[in-house]
């Protein structure tokens, strides 16, 4: 099992600009954590300059934010060109991711035009990969406006689509030049979009650090009434600890793996539900209540550990029982996981609280967990 280094937890900070660094040598870059960021030319000095820019969005997101970060981007780059894409899960796939390289050629953009990835972890996936793309690669900038792509998606370079088969199966691992979290793009953010970002928040707890996850025990009301200063803490805490996890390991060849807690069910959830059908927060927060129990029934935390998991979640408003696909429909779709070796189905389970591993389980213990929470 694997723990955060505990020299790393901070005091709660509730006012100016965080700056979380990821260092993976000449690939690192900043996170910016902050209030007005995403108006402020400043935020993106620094930043590699080119005669066009793309900023990639969706319907929803584009309206609300894109030309408020064209104009701050105005002096930064000759022309700044817009492309917004349909909103939802459903559409991380092959037409979307398309329509990106459709608009950049059709403006003869070049090997230095650099993509802004204005929206949530869809978006923020799509765009990277486009980036990983074109021309061999380019240059992007993630600028996330939900939570979930605050705490997660948009840091550490995971960028894929959707195959119907499985989630996040067609991608590369292509970092950022900077990550822009501006706090005031979660005061347009719909409730239950919200509570998708504080599945994400909740996971560092039990994978990495105990002492945050009863800071979120105790703050939970501050952060569904969206307080500033307890969502600036849950997001600065959550970034310092994925920044590390990727600083260890970038490609996922070990240690990173244990950020995909409550993932495997998770994404066996999406799957089989169809993409679109529950936002991936929710499938995430089920699925760390059915990997909590999973780690209980091996005898790696106890009774109380995982019925404490489960209420936090619970008083997210977050999902606790899975869909009723069948034992079968979930082994088989947990088995095209990015983490099952030759078939065999790999977890990521918890214990003691605050560690996190990844190991198979017996069949008929995966089937229990099932049927306790389906």
């Amino acid at each position: 099992m694997a723990s955060i280094p505990a020299q790393l937890s901070p005091s709660p900070s509730t006012s100016g600009t965080a700056t979380v660094s990821i260092d993976l040598g000449d690939r690192s870059y900043d996170i910016l954590i902050g209030e007005g960021l995403l108006d402020e030319p400043a935020t993106y000095a620094g930043l590699p300059k080119s005669s066009t820019a793309l900023i990639v969005t969706n319907t929803t997101v584009g309206p609300l934010y894109a030309a408020r970060l064209q104009k701050a981007l105005a002096g930064h780059h000759k022309k700044v060109l817009v492309t917004e894409l349909p909103d939802g899960e459903q559409y991380k796939d092959w037409p979307a991711l398309n329509q990106i390289f459709t608009d950049l050629l059709e403006q003869a953009a070049d090997r230095k035009t650099v993509l802004y990835a204005l929206g949530g972890g869809v978006v923020g996936d799509m765009t990277g990969f486009a980036a990983a793309c074109y021309m061999r690669g380019v240059p992007f900038v993630q600028v996330p406006t939900t939570l979930l792509a605050q705490v997660d998606s948009s840091v550490g370079g995971k960028t894929a689509i959707n195959h119907p088969a499985g989630k996040n199966m067609i991608g590369a691992f292509y970092q950022p030049q900077r990550v822009v979290c501006d706090l005031v793009t979660l005061d347009t953010l719909p409730q239950n979009e919200l509570l998708a970002g504080l599945a994400e928040v909740i996971k560092y707890g039990p994978i990495a650090d105990a002492e945050f996850l009863g800071w979120l025990e105790a703050n939970m009301d501050a952060l569904l009434a969206r307080d500033r200063a307890a969502l600036r803490h849950a997001i600065r805490r959550s970034c310092e600890i994925k920044a590390w996890v990727v600083g260890q390991d970038e490609k996922e060849s070990g240690l990173r793996a244990i950020l995909n807690y409550g993932h495997t069910f998770g994404h066996a959830i999406e799957a089989g539900m169809g993409y679109g059908a529950w936002l991936h927060g929710e499938a995430v927060g089920c699925g760390m209540v059915m990997a909590a129990d999973l780690s209980a029934r091996l005898g790696l935390i106890d009774e109380a550990t995982s019925r404490r998991i489960r209420h936090l979640i619970e008083r997210t408003g977050l999902p606790v029982r899975g869909p009723a696909l069948g034992a079968d429909r979930y082994i088989e779709l947990m088995q095209v996981d990015k983490k099952a070796e030759d078939g065999e189905i790999r977890f990521v389970v918890i214990g003691p609280l605050g560690q996190a591993g990844m190991r198979p389980a017996p069949d008929a213990v995966v089937r229990d967990v099932i049927a306790a929470h389906t």
